[in-house]
């Protein structure tokens, strides 16, 4: 079974922007952890959830202050102790950020800690989802 797209989303402020008045990529990547966060959480115990990789986060317009910036974020693979998350950062619901992010559940002593979680795509687009994923993780 497929798994759910979780949305947040933020506000830019003043001090949210770069030296250009635009969001600046650091406030972003925070961000987009936190929205990949919830996803994957979602999942599992927050508690044993860890970021191991931001993949990209590739910009195709700068987003000045004030835009409600809207994080849609779906975990698109599972490996053993991997989670895979997509994330989409949207304004005026265009997508102005893409990237995916990988996390792991861990035990109390920070190593890997099997999560059982099984990810079955059923749709086209979550297949091809899928195969990023595995390719990412």
């Amino acid at each position: 079974m497929g798994t759910p797209t979780y949305t947040t989303f933020h506000l830019v402020k003043s001090e949210d922007l770069n030296h250009h008045g635009t969001l600046y990529a650091g406030r972003t990547a925070e961000w987009f952890v936190e929205s990949g966060f919830i996803a994957a959480a979602s999942l599992t115990k927050p508690e044993n959830i860890v970021c191991l990789k931001i993949h990209g986060m590739t910009f195709t317009a700068p987003i000045p202050k004030g835009s409600l910036a809207k994080f849609d974020s779906k975990v698109i693979f599972t490996g053993k102790s991997k989670i895979v998350v997509s994330i989409a950062l949207s304004v005026k619901n265009a997508d102005v950020v893409k990237g995916y992010i990988t996390f792991v559940n861990v035990d109390s002593d920070n190593q890997p800690l099997p999560h059982g979680i099984t990810i079955v795509p059923e749709t086209d687009e979550e297949k091809e989802l899928y195969e990023i994923g595995n390719i990412l993780r």
